[in-house]
């Protein structure tokens, strides 16, 4: 029986810390297919004409792929903005289009039309617009349109055709090869951390602040997000199994009874993210609730470019 979510994580293991000789020999033997895809990213760069939307808007982003702490960072980042929009992709939704997620403290859609990620901001930032959108430039306009006066770009660093401030997250373990898809884990080249306004180290520039919610004595960790090996420094001693899906992986009520069942757990333990796609089914959910502390010079910085912007 094929296992998808085994293949995701091997294929995450090869990109961003490969272990054996075939890993390692696949990731150089691919080197000529990484220059044609380096070649291509670049080659936007150089051509693009950046747009002047006349808003301020900052954008969280990363080099690799997968997460490393975009949500929460631009969570932690809006909570005290006011009039501000969410502006993001939607990964994982079953729609296509713009569509307003959020508005006025009112949720207008449901997480299979918006996505987990979008869904979790509607609920963190209830006095934030949330809009998700393919384009981003429309989603932008659609903002302003709206009275939006600060706009938060999710997942924008490589929108390089949109005048913006860019925040781009360096992971504490960076891949262990510093080569761009499909050699390694990089989306860009790596030099392109100095085209930021900011790079947010972690554990210098922000730490995460995890607890646990109705934590109970049998907790089975289910989670459907990018490397979830990182979760394991936050991980309870009476954890009694992890179960890893495929990112934005859409849960049902039924496997998920299932797999409680199968292990006899008293609740499932699980990210924020995972839970907005759970909390529906009525079952007995621990929360791991993520906090991001962004330090003082961090949050000078940008205030200083909404400042000047005004």
């Amino acid at each position: 029986m094929f296992d998808r979510a085994r293949v995701v994580l091997w294929v995450e293991e090869y990109l961003f810390y490969p272990k054996g000789f075939f890993q390692y020999l696949l990731s150089f033997l691919l080197l000529p297919l990484t220059s044609i895809y380096c070649l291509i990213v670049i080659s936007k760069r150089v051509f693009a004409k950046k747009i002047d939307f006349n808003i301020p808007i900052i954008s969280t982003g990363n080099l690799t792929i997968g997460g490393s702490g975009k949500t929460p960072v631009t969570i932690a980042l809006a909570k005290k903005q006011k009039d501000c929009a969410i502006i993001l992709r939607g990964y994982g939704r079953q729609s296509k289009g713009l569509i307003l997620v959020s508005q006025n403290n009112k949720i207008l859609c449901g997480v299979d039309k918006s996505g987990d990620e979008a869904m979790l901001y509607a609920k963190s930032l209830p006095n934030a617009t949330v809009i998700v959108s393919e384009d981003r430039k429309k989603a932008i306009k659609y903002a302003k349109d709206l009275k939006c006066e600060i706009i938060f770009l999710d997942d924008g660093f490589s929108k390089s055709d949109i005048k913006k401030f860019d925040i781009l997250i360096k992971p504490k373990a960076e891949p262990t090869l510093p080569f761009c898809l499909p050699s390694g884990a990089y989306r860009e080249p790596k030099y392109l951390y100095k085209n930021a306004d900011i790079v947010l180290k972690e554990d210098v520039d922000f730490k995460r602040v995890v607890k646990i919610t109705n934590q109970t004595d049998k907790m089975i960790l289910i989670t459907a997000i990018s490397k979830p090996q990182r979760l394991d420094k936050y991980l309870p001693e009476n954890l009694i199994d992890k179960i890893y899906f495929e990112d934005h992986h859409a849960f049902s009520k039924d496997e998920l009874n299932k797999i409680v069942k199968k292990h006899s757990a008293t609740s499932i333990l699980t990210t924020q993210k995972d839970a907005v796609k759970m909390e529906t089914f009525g079952l007995n959910l621990s929360i791991m609730e993520l906090d991001i502390e962004i330090s003082k010079n961090i949050k000078d910085k940008i205030n200083d470019f909404l400042d000047n912007f005004r």
